[in-house]
């Protein structure tokens, strides 16, 4: 294994924490793998991993020498790029996560164009709206609506989608509809949605010209994931706010009633995620763009 290949290795050892990943993702035997690491180190004369019996971490040593790698390397991608003929189909594998409905209604039928027109890209699918690790996870890139954390990533926006404020028609029937904000605070209660990443119940927002106002009712039950959430939706459980889509088939057959549509929840974004810290491959490039157009066509 020459110098190259041997950063390279290294290099996804440290994003994935584990030797037997990276030996999957690399499709080289554990043996190799380790046998590299070894004389990897006896050439630099000093540790660069610890081992420990559930993940690997580097040394002190080890992250400086992890981020002259990923440096190099990334120099080393954007020579050959530069160079690459343009004609080139972009071939490999990639690994992606979008929100599970998007993917169902909207990305994943209009694959198979992708495919007629890059038939050497493979697509490693999850779906999802857990806040993923890129580099520890070995994900290329993520598709994630409403505002992000600082992450260190590089966010290409997609567009907005619009929300709105939702109760079942039982409900409706047993509570009436709030006709202002003051009516809402005056004995309704919301299904409440615990973020995923802080656990924390989040408020009812809205757009009260031109300005975000939140609203915090009380619930009879709080959750976490968007399919329990718009269930006790439905369920008569409590007003709760999707995207407009989300709530589309509920609205058409009367299941759901929208409330309050003259102050509607401010647009969530839609962006597309992924890593700064490397060279973007043209089948990383072209699935992008790809994405972005696919997107466009429905927000």
């Amino acid at each position: 294994m020459d110098r190259l290949d041997a950063m390279r290795l290294f290099a996804r050892i440290v994003e994935l924490g584990s030797f037997t990943a990276a030996a999957d993702d690399l499709n080289l035997p554990r043996a190799t793998v380790t046998h590299a690491i070894k004389g990897l180190e006896e050439r630099l004369r000093t540790q660069l991993l610890q081992r420990t019996t559930r993940r690997v971490r580097t040394t002190r040593d080890g992250e400086a020498y992890y981020n002259h790698c990923v440096r190099l390397l990334a120099d080393v991608d954007a020579v050959e790029t530069d160079f690459r003929e343009t004609n080139v189909q972009p071939r490999g594998r990639l690994r992606i996560d979008l929100p599970a409905q998007m993917a169902k209604l909207w990305l994943i039928p209009s694959l198979p164009a992708f495919f007629a027109r890059y038939p050497q890209i493979e697509l490693d699918i999850g779906t999802g709206d857990r806040l993923v690790d890129l580099l520890r996870e070995g994900v290329d890139c993520v598709l994630r609506v409403g505002q992000l954390p600082d992450s260190g990533l590089v966010g290409r926006r997609v567009g907005t989608l619009e929300q709105v404020t939702v109760a079942s028609a039982a409900y409706v029937r047993r509570e009436g509809s709030p006709r202002t904000l003051a009516d809402l605070q005056d004995g309704h209660y919301a299904v409440n949605w615990a973020s995923p990443t802080t656990h924390r119940s989040e408020p009812l927002d809205f757009m009260v010209k031109r300005k975000r106002r939140e609203v915090v009712l009380p619930g009879r039950v709080t959750v976490s994931g968007v399919e329990a959430y718009l269930s006790c939706c439905e369920a008569g459980l409590g007003i709760a706010q999707f995207p407009r889509y989300r709530a589309a088939e509920g609205l058409a057959s009367g299941r759901l009633k929208e409330i309050l549509p003259e102050t509607p929840p401010p647009s969530l974004p839609v962006t597309v995620l992924y890593s700064a810290h490397r060279q973007m491959p043209a089948r990383l490039r072209v699935f992008v763009d790809w994405l972005v157009g696919v997107m466009a066509k429905q927000l």
